[in-house]
């Protein structure tokens, strides 16, 4: 019998179409080819540092002497959690080991809280722009994230909180936070976490904090921790990396964080469907603990040396505005250009100065509004002075020639 051949072949999933793409990794063909063309591309548009991972990391697993990489337990190694009980002490945070949960990075702690706490169908308000794959997340739980546009005018504080409650819903389980954050490095005050504590008990609300920047605030500001606020215990899951404080992306440990026992029990069975937590990267990430404080003092100085020195030459640029953030490693800067996205593409496929150009990340992949960030761009300090110098000088002649500059 002959074969009959239909023109037909099986779909993906709904979940697959609405899948967003990364707006900070879509544009890596581009620069692949830039590369391949012979241009230096300084990459700002992603939070890789080029800060060096420190050295009591590295020693743990070149010197471990394991016959057998063994699965760990779903939660996590109880040494590693216990270690972190007392790291987190430093921050004003008191826990017991079992408050804590190790995951693969701290996407899966997102991933995992959004599904143990909320429904298919049930929103999630985020204030935006906030790190593009809070979408994703959303799209794989099922979950609505209902976004609250913060300013560039007011360098991205909180928007007020009667902003937030007209979002609530019957629907709405959760509000969703990063601090300080990313893209827009902005640090929460105190007097506007405590506000948000408010709403979330006046509604009953979840209160999600990400907070993998925690060891980078500047300027003598202070970070306060979501679970450090009286009375949200029930409410404050804290989502946590090793990724960022030690320079470590891909290494990745992550933790979610809850006194909330029905939470972390719940979490613990999606914990233990995916097995357990990279065996390496927790041995890694418990000797990481011993890091000294002076390898975070310097860190922390090279990152504000960045910060400033990046801040006042986009402001010195005309037509740019860019506001000093108190935290991380990002800046959203306003451009005079009619399209982030057309821009960032045209940088790589079309710009050269000096056989060099720049890769920044759209803003626009920061919102989900419509037409939000537009003429915005993420910039990320994460490489050494010398490079943003190079970097800078490429931007500003960039801004002159492109073909839809706005001034």
């Amino acid at each position: 019998m002959g074969v009959l051949l239909f023109d037909t072949m099986p779909k993906i999933s709904l979940k697959g179409n609405w899948m967003p793409a990364s707006p900070i990794r879509k544009l890596i063909p581009y620069a692949e080819m830039a590369k391949k063309d012979g241009r230096k591309v300084y990459h700002l548009n992603i939070g890789q540092p080029d800060i060096e991972t420190p050295k009591v990391m590295l020693d743990a697993v070149r010197n471990n002497q394991l016959k057998v990489i063994e699965y760990s337990h779903s939660a996590g190694n109880e040494s590693y959690r216990r270690k972190l009980v007392g790291y987190y002490s430093k921050f004003g945070i008191r826990l017991d080991y079992t408050d804590i949960m190790v995951t693969t990075g701290g996407s899966e702690a997102i991933e995992i809280a959004m599904m143990t706490c909320l429904n298919e169908g049930d929103e999630v308000i985020i204030p935006e722009p906030f790190y593009a794959n809070y979408l994703g997340f959303g799209t794989q739980a099922g979950v609505r994230v209902c976004p609250i546009e913060s300013s560039i005018e007011t360098g991205f504080a909180l928007p007020p909180i009667s902003e937030f409650e007209k979002r609530i819903t019957k629907s709405t389980k959760a509000i969703m936070i990063c601090n300080p954050g990313n893209p827009t490095g902005y640090l929460y005050t105190r007097s506007e976490l405590e506000a948000l504590r408010d709403l979330c008990l006046k509604h009953d609300l979840f209160l999600f904090s990400d907070e993998v920047y925690k060891e980078f605030c500047y300027d003598g500001n202070e970070y306060v921790s979501v679970m450090s606020l009286s009375g949200l215990e029930e409410h404050a899951i804290m989502v946590d990396s090793v990724s960022k404080r030690y320079s470590a992306c891909g290494i990745r440990i992550g933790a979610l964080v809850s006194k909330n026992k029905e939470v972390m029990a719940s979490a613990l069975k999606f914990a233990q469907a995916r097995l357990s937590p990279p065996s390496y990267g927790q041995i890694a990430a418990e000797a990481a603990i011993d890091t000294p404080d002076s390898y975070f003092e310097a860190v922390s100085q090279e990152y504000v040396a960045r910060r400033d020195f990046l801040v006042n030459a986009l402001n010195n640029m005309p037509g740019v505005f860019c506001p000093k953030p108190s935290g991380a490693f990002y800046v959203i800067a306003r451009l005079p250009i009619d399209d982030a996205d057309r821009f960032c593409q045209w940088l790589l496929e079309s710009f050269s100065f000096e056989n060099q150009t720049v890769m920044l990340a759209p803003a626009t992949g920061f919102y989900s509004s419509p037409n939000k960030g537009k003429d915005e761009v993420r910039l990320a300090y994460v490489l050494n002075i010398p490079s943003l110098s190079q970097a800078m000088k490429c931007l500003e002649a960039a801004l002159k020639e492109y073909p839809g500059k706005t001034n």
